[in-house]
């Protein structure tokens, strides 16, 4: 969050994931070995208004590592003009391109140095209604800004992400955006809006802020802008019982203020910064009164440390909730019924294989020729594991061989299997063999479509 807004400004023109799509993450406590029995799901209809998902926490933490480890290899921070600014970006925009999204950088100049917006557009919805989301992805220049702001920016990458691994088909256009040198007066965003056509402007139905979403002893504030994105939010945090009060310690110094001041609907989340949180707040959301939402606010110690994983996966839940709501869309199901198995099964590291379970009734005849099989494993090394499909006669059908090369994290890809020469009822098993040391991860979800 900028302590500023009024800025003079001058303007001027670990290993890489290649996955389709980046794969969900599981809290690390859950992960279990039981495997229960799935039943069919039959496709909903395409028409059917889509709920959003669950933005799992390790995801957004795993973003947050991911910065923090950008600012420790470049001089401890993320700040404008700084090198772990520019990392930043690119970490953020290759995680965005392997997920289908369409995505540009913007320069600008500030203080002497080049700076940059990344925009996504998330393909289709109307382009005359388009709904943004966005964060600030620069720290100030004495830490990492993990909470100020990487909260921010890892909830809105993993909820752009969630668009992605749900082919979300929204009825307005996305887009998503991480702004630069917020921290220098909100210079970044400023630019986009004054850079942007009126007519372009004129299509911008609502944009949501993300600045500060999981500070340490949080408290929970939605922006007091437009009616229906802040009853949008509102509306979210009743349904988990957890009160809201109307944020006023960052108004008009986040990125929000641009688009409000050329009159676009805005709204937004925020967890608290240097004010103190009163004995009535710490009674409402716990923590500690006295104390500041964020004591390290503008500070070396915003480290990975100074997170709430409460407020945090909250408030990415949050996020989601609203642009799945105010976009009203709906998902692209298969054709077919879909038999789905979600619960986590651990791969051992260079161990032996393990497998996930579906069981499949009530059809007749043989499997298809083009059974779809959608596999979703969160893993740190995707090249240390062979992938197998077994049919209920134990009969292997090889889906990924191991790779020395393959470099990238996770495997989320649906795989068509000719499986015509199997009877469709019975036990079908995803099987998975991690058969090299050092990473580690997990089976998050297998399913079957016929």
């Amino acid at each position: 969050m900028s302590l500023s807004d009024s800025p003079v400004i001058s303007t001027a023109p670990r290993r890489a994931t290649t996955a389709v799509a980046v794969a969900a993450l599981a809290v690390s406590g859950l992960l279990a070995a039981a495997v229960p029995s799935a039943t069919a799901a039959p496709a909903a209809p395409a028409a059917a208004a889509a709920a959003a998902p669950d933005i799992p926490l390790a995801n957004v933490k795993a973003h947050l590592s991911q910065l923090s480890t950008i600012a420790a290899n470049n001089g401890g921070n993320r700040a404008h003009g700084r090198p772990g600014y520019k990392a930043s970006v690119d970490y953020v925009k290759a995680k965005l391109d392997a997920a289908g999204f369409t995505t540009r950088i913007q320069q600008f100049t500030s203080s002497g140095a080049t700076g940059y917006n990344l925009i996504a557009d998330w393909p289709g919805g109307d382009p005359n209604q388009v709904l943004m989301a966005g964060a600030h992805l620069d720290s100030v220049s004495s830490g990492a800004g993990i909470n100020d702001n990487g909260s921010g920016s890892a909830g809105v990458l993993e909820t752009a992400l969630a668009v992605s691994r749900a082919q979300y088909k929204p009825t307005k256009h996305l887009r998503f955006a991480w702004w630069g040198a917020e921290e220098l007066g909100l210079i970044g965003s400023k630019f986009y809006v004054n850079n942007l056509p009126t007519a372009e402007r004129a299509k911008v139905s609502g944009y949501l802020n993300f600045d500060m979403i999981g500070s340490p002893n949080p408290g929970y504030f939605v922006y007091d802008d437009d009616p229906t994105i802040e009853k949008t939010f509102k509306d979210y945090f009743a349904g988990l019982g957890v009160p809201t009060e109307i944020e006023t310690e960052g108004d008009g110094r986040s990125d929000h203020a641009a688009f409000k001041n050329v009159g676009i609907p805005v709204g937004g989340l925020f967890t608290g910064a240097s004010r103190t949180k009163t004995a009535a707040q710490a009674q409402k959301w716990g923590g500690t009164s006295g104390q500041a939402f964020d004591r390290c606010y503008h500070s070396s110690c915003d480290s990975l440390s100074n997170i709430s994983d409460t407020a945090l996966d909250r408030n990415s839940d949050a996020a989601a909730h609203a642009i799945w709501t105010l976009s009203a869309g709906s998902t692209q199901p298969p054709t077919g019924d879909t038999y789905e198995n979600t619960a986590d099964v651990a791969i051992p590291d260079n161990g032996a294989a393990v497998t996930s379970t579906v069981n499949v009734s009530g059809r007749t005849g043989n499997a298809p020729a083009t059974l779809k099989v959608g596999v979703d494993i969160v893993h740190t090394f995707r090249g240390d594991l062979v992938v197998d499909l077994l049919a209920p006669d134990g009969s292997a059908y090889r889906l990924k061989n191991s790779s020395s090369s393959d470099s990238a994290d996770n495997v989320q890809a649906t795989y068509t299997v000719n499986a015509s020469s199997e009877a469709a009822n019975g036990a079908w098993k995803l099987r998975v063999q991690d058969i090299a040391a050092q990473d580690t991860g997990y089976i998050n979800a297998f399913r079957l479509t016929f």
